[in-house]
């Protein structure tokens, strides 16, 4: 398991990146900036980078972060320990990630509720097509109207 064909984004994708673009605009937010990290091969490694994401998260004082994956299987391990660490943090968080009709984490908790499915086919699988089911503006716009609204709930819950 891992990226296929269709989650594949193209270098043009990456300096045209749909969140980096609708984030950066929305005059509703700071946006501080993109961390990027890797997928280690060890759990106790994967556990660690979600730790050290949380960490850093937390200095800079976010209030709420969008967690974005382009893997699965896996890659859930990461994804799914990321996000519980930044949500233990009291940070707001919500995810975008390839889901489609496996509709399933490896690993679950209760911040993987938060996510996103950036699927794009209509039979909900990997397709050959590069980059098809990479996210794009729409889903950039619906991941910041969800953190909003995320943000807003948990600011009321406190």
């Amino acid at each position: 398991m891992g990226v296929g064909p269709s989650t594949k984004e193209t270098s043009l994708h990456h300096f045209r990146d749909p969140l980096v673009d609708v984030f950066s605009t929305d005059p509703d937010i700071n946006f501080l900036g993109v961390v990027v990290v890797g997928t280690p091969q060890s759990n106790a490694m994967k556990h660690f980078v979600g730790n050290r994401t949380a960490t850093w998260l937390k200095a800079m004082q976010c209030q709420g972060a969008v967690i974005s994956a382009d893997g699965w299987g896996n890659s859930d391990v990461d994804f799914a320990n990321t996000m519980q660490e930044v949500g233990q943090r009291d940070i707001s968080v919500v995810g975008l990630k390839f889901i489609g009709k496996q509709a399933k984490f490896v690993v679950e908790n209760d911040y993987t509720d938060f996510v996103l499915d950036i699927n794009k086919s209509t039979e909900g699988v990997e397709t050959e097509v590069v980059g098809e089911n990479a996210v794009n503006r729409q889903d950039a716009n619906k991941a910041l109207a969800f953190i909003k609204l995320k943000m807003r709930k948990d600011r009321q819950n406190k």
